[in-house]
């Protein structure tokens, strides 16, 4: 038993202090399809239950690889469900789901619980609570060459989602906005992980309290201005502000 719970502090400690780098160079387009597998793993790891969402990727150029080679980073976030007191058991079970070569682990962080994984090729993984009913896992290659720059993976039609994110969008007062954007992943054992989201700015909106109904009044998370809740095999979440109105509606990965 003493070995175990040594050979568990040496594995997190080694995830911890010691993340993947560059040092072989491999390029960002190298590293882009790693980083949407992650996101895949990480939706099936969460859960139908859990998922709230999958986030567009970001790429942020003007880093250095070198004193003297300019590159970019690529980043992909997915948020899942967690509420007050509970953030470090749902860490800790999306880590036990995670493929083993990943090694990951929860430890200690500075706000809290961490999650730290390494998806291979160098690409990074780190989840911690927001403190608003969530935890936030990203997807990181670091600093590291452009070469032929990141694609996406190209987003076929919607299903479900598109369908609730209408639902809501109406519900909000925002009929308008039913063109969304999506966002996928491919899921571990096939098919595809999706959020259709749509954003706008600052007007009058309808609260939360009108997605009630869709709800079933029974949210999964109600802690303005977030609202979050089930329809059918997608999960809605709604951020409602009056600088911005933000709904996303998300299919996840079986398993």
């Amino acid at each position: 038993m003493a070995w175990a719970v040594l050979l568990g502090g040496l594995t997190w400690t080694s995830v911890r202090n010691d993340p993947p780098t560059v040092r072989e160079q491999r390029s960002l387009d190298q590293a882009g399809p790693v980083v949407d597998r992650a996101v895949g793993e990480l939706a099936r790891a969460a859960g139908a239950a859990g998922l709230l969402e999958l986030g567009p990727a970001r790429v942020a150029s003007g880093c250095r690889v070198t004193p003297f080679a300019d590159g970019a980073r690529l980043r992909r976030e997915v948020g899942v469900l967690a509420s007050a007191g509970d953030e470090r058991a749902v860490l800790a079970g999306i880590a036990e789901r995670l493929p083993a070569s990943w090694r990951a682990g929860v430890g200690p962080g500075v706000d809290g619980p961490e999650l730290r994984a390494d998806a291979g090729e160098f690409v990074a993984i780190e989840g911690r609570p927001t403190v608003d009913g969530r935890v936030r896992l990203v997807v990181d290659t670091g600093c590291r060459p452009v070469g032929a720059g990141y694609t996406p993976p190209p987003a076929t039609v919607g299903g479900p989602e598109t369908a609730a994110l209408t639902a809501a969008l109406r519900a909000l007062d925002r009929p308008g906005d039913a063109a969304s954007e999506l966002v996928i992943a491919p899921c571990p054992g096939g098919g595809l992980a999706r959020t259709a989201w749509s954003a706008n700015g600052p007007g009058p909106a309808a609260s939360t309290a009108a997605l009630a109904p869709l709800a079933g009044n029974a949210p999964l998370l109600d802690q303005p201005p977030l609202y979050a809740y089930r329809s059918g095999a997608v999960t809605v979440l709604a951020e409602i502000s009056p600088d911005a109105t933000r709904v996303a509606a998300t299919v996840g990965c079986p398993g």
